[in-house]
């Protein structure tokens, strides 16, 4: 127990020293643990062989993690992925591992040492990477999606790899890694007893008992338990959920972190998701921590002190020949600007999956063991320079935006009922009281800094310019209920309208207006509900005024009901008289039934409600209509 709470108070103390300061000085939090890692390990000399252990429980917060994103996909935002997923992801990998076989070949290796060299360092690092992208907010952008495409297929493959690798062991080694295998555990003895259409079907049986349970088992498990109204039996609850359906991936033979990640997607409709979500953050951020600190406590000092240069070039090569890969095949899917380098720079390490493959190749004496050892090193520095890489991103980012580089549009995967255009202080406030009365929408926004700040506060929104076509389109104009538009620029949201509007003949449309005028360009532009920005809050300010001066709440009220009531009947009739075309103080049929307007207007509120009489009482200005 004394040992224990040695090694515990060191992982939380190096934890919370460095993780705030790199935090502080701008280089996240994952090269914190990285950096107290090998603080407390090979410098101090604190902590030993027990890491390796310990990683393997921490690698539970990958699965973790996989299952928190599974739970903001939607099935059809999942299927939506399905090009980037079969076609980047499945790219990446032959092409990457294609790559460095010839390069391991141009070192004098043999193929077969090549390939699983190859197969092995193709993959990158989900732990790293995704927890990097959340800080960052970088998830929702076209290149986060694509980093996280090529994650996930990197993470399926991984188990036809692990049956791939035994074919290229030396003779004989088969027959021992199949002896190592029948003592690992049970499970996989069984599935090695069963003929190959027997595992298949274990395989999908168990594929499907994680969707059957996640849409039929645990909603009506979390009522149970809810009633209860004990916290600590909701967390548990939530953890049950993860460890039984990791456990159920490995007695198949299948990776936990992909069940994980398709319970979540199963989930992601439940009533109980954000409370699932918010029960497990925690866990999952101290196993990753955890995780990060054993890969820098890992590192073999001797081994890279013998050779610091040949180390430190192989792992440097490596990270560019993969950034080569990933920089062609962005541009060919059509990655570009901070999307591209995102995707470039964010994928060019080797993976903690990495780790296992080693491991599993020097058992099968596929890989010899001085290589194996260096690999290793490898894999762990390239992880460990993966956050200068990420700082490297935002400074070439930065760049781009002084530059005056036009921000690129996201992909959206997702189209909802409600599409807003513009999220300023007005499409906030529509957004928030839309969202929060249970409905679905989907925010387009020009600016980059708007939707960053949207996300910091849950809120998903997609970077582009909402007067596009092809953006529109994206975001299911063609199936959307009701078009809010709320943008800024005036002419801009006037095009909009008249686009949507030449879509959609049955499109409800909700318009913003700057003024009076713009009220008429939007009317005849097509517009269903038209509201100026500053009238009703004007009217609020009104009835507050008649409050305090002698009226009863209620006779406020009226009055302002009334007021809007009318005003909005004279905005329709003025617009038949207004004329783009002439200046309003120069139309005189304008101003005549403006005039003509305000009488009616001022005549049916002294009819409502009789103020308190006074000794004279003085006639309304007639005056032109105003906003």
């Amino acid at each position: 127990m004394e040992s224990f709470l040695f090694q515990a108070s060191l992982y939380l103390i190096a934890v919370v020293l460095a993780v705030p300061v790199a935090s502080r000085l701008g280089l996240g939090s994952v090269l914190g643990y990285l950096v107290a890692g090998i603080v407390i390990g090979p410098v101090l000399g604190l902590v030993g062989s027990e890491t390796q252990d310990l990683q393997h429980f921490a690698e539970f917060g990958v699965v973790m993690m996989l299952f928190l994103i599974g739970l903001e996909l939607e099935p059809k935002a999942l299927w939506a992925m399905r090009d980037r997923l079969l076609g980047l992801g499945g790219l990446q990998i032959v092409v990457t591992a294609l790559v460095i076989t010839l390069g391991a070949l141009a070192l004098g290796y043999s193929w077969r040492i090549a390939l699983t060299l190859g197969v092995i360092l193709s993959l990158s690092s989900t732990a790293i990477v995704l927890q990097t992208l959340s800080e960052k907010q970088l998830m929702p952008t076209a290149g986060g999606r694509s980093t996280f495409s090529v994650l996930l297929m990197q993470d399926i493959a991984v188990i036809p790899i692990l049956a791939f690798l035994p074919l290229l062991a030396l003779p004989g080694a088969r027959a021992l890694a199949k002896a190592q295998a029948a003592e690992a555990h049970l499970a996989m003895n069984f599935l090695q007893e069963l003929p190959p259409w027997g595992v298949t079907l274990v395989t999908l049986g168990a594929v499907a008992a994680v969707a059957l349970a996640g849409q039929y088992l645990v909603r009506p498990l979390y009522t149970f338990v809810h009633r209860a109204r004990l916290r600590e039996v909701n967390t548990a609850l939530a953890l049950m959920i993860v460890v039984t359906i990791a456990t159920l991936m490995l007695m198949v033979g299948l990776s936990p972190a992909l069940g994980a990640f398709l319970a979540g997607v199963v989930l992601a409709n439940s009533e109980f998701k954000h409370e699932i979500e918010s029960d497990i953050a925690p866990f999952k951020g101290l196993l990753l921590g955890l995780f990060f600190i054993t890969v820098g406590a890992g590192i073999d000092v001797e081994v890279f002190l013998r050779q610091p240069f040949t180390l430190l070039a192989l792992t440097l090569g490596l990270m560019v020949a993969k950034g080569g890969v990933l920089y062609a095949l962005g541009r060919l899917f059509k990655l570009r600007g901070r999307n591209q380098w995102l995707f470039t720079l964010g994928l060019a390490q080797a993976g903690e999956f990495g780790f296992v493959l080693t491991a599993f190749s020097l058992k099968q004496r596929i890989l010899p063991e001085a290589l194996g050892q260096s690999l290793l090193l490898v894999i762990a520095l390239s992880m460990f320079l993966t956050p200068l890489f990420f700082i490297l991103h935002d400074v070439l980012a930065k760049r781009m935006q002084e530059d005056g580089e036009a921000t690129e549009a996201d992909e959206i995967d997702e189209q909802q009922p409600i599409i807003i255009a513009g999220v300023g202080r007005f499409g906030q406030v529509v957004n928030r009281m839309v969202t929060m009365s249970g409905f679905r929408t989907t925010i387009l926004d020009h600016d980059l800094k708007v939707i960053q700040l949207l996300r910091k506060f849950g809120f998903k929104g997609y970077v582009g310019d909402p007067t596009r076509p092809e953006l529109l389109r994206a975001a299911g104009l063609s199936e959307a209920r009701v078009l809010v538009v709320c943008l800024d620029d005036r002419a801009a949201a006037t095009r909009l309208v008249a686009y949507a509007r030449r879509q959609r003949e049955d499109l409800h449309i909700v318009a913003r207006a700057r003024d009076r005028e713009h009220v008429f360009e939007l009317y005849r532009a097509g517009a269903d509900d038209i509201v100026r920005e500053y009238f009703d809050s004007s009217l609020r300010a009104a009835r507050y005024v008649l409050e305090n001066v002698g009226l009863s709440e209620y006779e406020a009220a009226g009055l302002e009901k009334t007021f809007f009531k009318l005003d909005r009947a004279a905005v329709r009739d003025l617009a038949d008289l207004w004329n783009p075309d002439i200046p309003t103080e120069k139309n005189a049929a304008y101003i005549a039934r403006a005039r003509a307007l305000n009488r009616e207007l001022e005549a049916a509120l002294l009819s409502q409600f009789s103020p308190a009489k006074t000794d004279a009482k003085p006639e309304a200005e007639d005056t032109a209509a105003s906003a």
